[in-house]
């Protein structure tokens, strides 16, 4: 029997330029990134030679569009852009997500035109970097629930509050900034988001947190204190901002799921070295039914999130809603790499165990994904809400 012709419109092929871009990040990884592993551990730090030359990569600008300096590479470039520095030290690709995924894709997904031209600019050559603050204390998950407060007066909102585990607050020069205006409206009303200058009089930066992972991307509090913030720095309409965390979220979803496809992919080309060479029994341990199946089980694992985070990404640039795929990636791609390092790691034995073999660090790194940007649970309850309407 003849089979059908292809579905038109259906390609699993990347463009020529996707392909292009996706090699030359992952010779930019292994050549420049790659061997600073052992100084991100030791020192917990990314050195400024490295920003500077992931600036000079282009990096920053990835997903922005042409018209303020980006890339415009869209959403499914900055995805394979993202796979590919996923097989770095996860510092750099969480670097670059929180400049990129989310702080400054707020401000480009709803900031007015006038507020974007003035800071796109710098912001897509590195030059200025940006974070992204919605976590409070007593506001993770329930992100509705948060205490920051924004009061109107004159030109300037004044901006009080703590927002914490606030990914590169210590590097970032602006941040998105989600503050209660009017709390009698709730979420949905009374929320806006602001773009602040993180250097102004009002703001302090926390000391950096102590992680179990992620050496050389830090977290700290920002202290808003009578900060003044002036009324065209809101981005899209005071109250709406709310809104505006979970469309920009959706879009992080997505890239942090193209950042765990790429550090599961290198973990799985470790292990297939490693059972080729670890002779138990006078045979490779790649001859062991037992290992034969964990190596099928992680790369069954790798192309399902590959395949889930490229569809996700392309609803994205066809301008298609994607809320429900962004929280399947999430809670697939990041529940993906946490199953892949233990499994490598098993397969490693004693020697994954060690430090020198690196996949004890991509263990403790792999952890913090199923919670941050939203957790797993929370990625459950908005898959499930999107099925019940």
């Amino acid at each position: 029997m003849a089979l059908a012709p292809p579905v038109d419109g259906l390609n699993f092929e990347l463009p020529e330029d996707l392909k292009l871009l996706k090699r030359s990040i992952r010779e930019f990884v292994e050549k420049e990134l790659w061997p600073l592993t052992d100084h991100l551990e030791q020192h917990d730090e990314i050195p400024k030679s490295a920003l500077d030359k992931m600036r000079a990569m282009g990096l920053f600008g990835l997903p922005f569009s042409e018209e303020f300096g980006g890339a415009g590479i869209g959403e499914l470039g900055y995805c394979v852009a993202l796979e590919e520095l996923g097989r770095a030290n996860s510092a750099f690709s969480n670097v670059l997500g929180a400049h990129c995924s989310i702080g400054v894709m707020a401000l480009y997904l709803d900031g007015g035109d006038a507020l974007k031209k003035r800071y796109m600019p710098v912001l897509c050559t590195g030059e200025k970097l940006g974070c992204f603050a919605l976590s409070e204390p007593a506001a993770g998950s329930d992100a509705a629930n948060i205490q920051t407060a924004a009061r109107l007066g004159g030109e300037s909102y004044v901006l009080n509050g703590v927002k914490h585990f606030i990914t590169s607050g210590d590097l970032a020069d602006y941040a998105t900034v989600f503050a209660v205006t009017d709390k009698s409206l709730g979420a949905r009303g009374g929320i806006t988001a602001f773009w602040v200058d993180l250097n102004q009089p009002g703001v302090t930066r926390g000391k950096n947190d102590a992680k179990m992972g992620l050496y050389g991307s830090h977290t700290c509090e920002l202290i808003f204190q009578d900060a003044k913030v002036p009324v065209d720095h809101v981005i899209g309409k005071v109250g709406m901002g709310f809104i505006t965390a979970m469309k920009t979220l959706d879009m992080g979803r997505l890239s942090l799921g193209a950042g765990c496809v790429g550090g599961s992919q290198i973990l799985l080309e470790k292990a297939i070295a490693h059972a080729k060479e670890r002779v138990q029994f006078g045979k490779p341990i790649a001859k062991q039914q037992a290992v034969q199946f964990m190596l099928a089980d992680i790369a069954t694992e790798i192309h399902a999130a590959r395949n889930m985070v490229y569809h996700g990404a392309w609803k994205a640039d066809r301008g298609e809603r994607f809320s429900l795929e962004a929280a399947m990636v999430k809670r697939y791609c990041s529940d993906m790499a946490i199953f892949v390092v233990d499994r490598v790691l098993q397969i490693h034995g004693g020697m994954g165990f060690m430090k020198e073999t690196g996949i004890e660090r991509a263990y403790r790194d792999a952890r913090i994904l199923a919670i941050y940007e939203g957790t797993n649970e929370i990625q459950r309850m908005i898959i499930a809400e999107e099925l019940l309407k």
